[in-house]
């Protein structure tokens, strides 16, 4: 598909400079020397009338809030917005399941408590951008290294809603040493509820009766996270 960008309202990436052209920049200085909207624009390859490809990345990433969010948000939320037909939606879609897989790997391969930033951008990948609180339970073997990732609950989570024998079940099932749960909050606070608190308890005492270890709780809202064991909840 071609650029169909008319100069007058913005001009084709193919008319610029070829220094300052993203593909060309990424390629003479690495990744790390683009903006956020430029690495989206290399992904998206091409505009659409009046807006280059940086235009529109700039303008799906201001309409999402973050570049987080955009990645995070689902098909049926990405597919109104301008520019996006059904081979940029698949692009974007494998990114993000690129990106997850990628950490996931980093995970299972080093202790999660020293990788917490990995934890932590794991988590993010999974759960920012979901409109419906989601609970996700990674399980750790001795090492501490992530063995399986399972999303267990979704909907209003309370006590009644996330019940611990099945907690207790699927960890016994993949032989866990540790846990770590985490879960949304679609309201983009990520502050734990006195029903956060009081469910985490009851995990950690039901999982304590079976010699497996809470290691943190993790509470993900827009791009920040909260840990329990930061905040000494646990």
């Amino acid at each position: 598909e071609a650029d169909s960008t008319q100069k007058g309202a913005s001009v084709a990436i193919t008319d610029w400079p070829v220094s300052e052209r993203p593909r060309e920049r990424l390629l003479a200085n690495g990744p790390g020397a683009l903006a956020d909207a430029e690495l989206l624009a290399i992904i998206l390859r091409t505009g659409v009338r009046g807006a280059s490809a940086v235009d529109l990345a700039r303008e799906l990433i201001a309409r999402f809030g973050s570049i987080g969010a955009l990645l995070a948000a689902d098909a049926r939320t990405l597919a109104p917005a301008r520019g996006l037909g059904s081979a940029k939606l698949a692009q974007l879609q494998a990114v993000l399941e690129l990106a997850r897989r990628a950490l996931r790997e980093e995970l299972s391969r080093a202790n999660a408590l020293s990788s917490p930033r990995a934890v932590r951008d794991f988590l993010r990948l999974v759960l920012s951008g979901r409109d419906r609180e989601v609970f996700v339970v990674l399980l750790l073997d001795a090492q501490h290294r992530v063995i399986a990732v399972e999303e267990l609950f979704s909907g209003t989570l309370t006590q009644t809603s996330v019940y611990p024998r099945e907690v207790v079940k699927i960890a016994l099932r993949h032989n866990a040493a540790a846990l770590i749960f985490a879960h949304n909050h679609p309201s983009g606070v990520a502050e734990p509820s006195s029903a956060d608190e009081m469910l985490t308890r009851t995990l950690k005492t039901a999982l304590a009766l079976v010699d497996i270890q809470v290691l943190d709780h993790f509470i993900v809202a827009g791009g920040a996270t909260t840990s329990f064991a930061e905040r000494g909840l646990l």
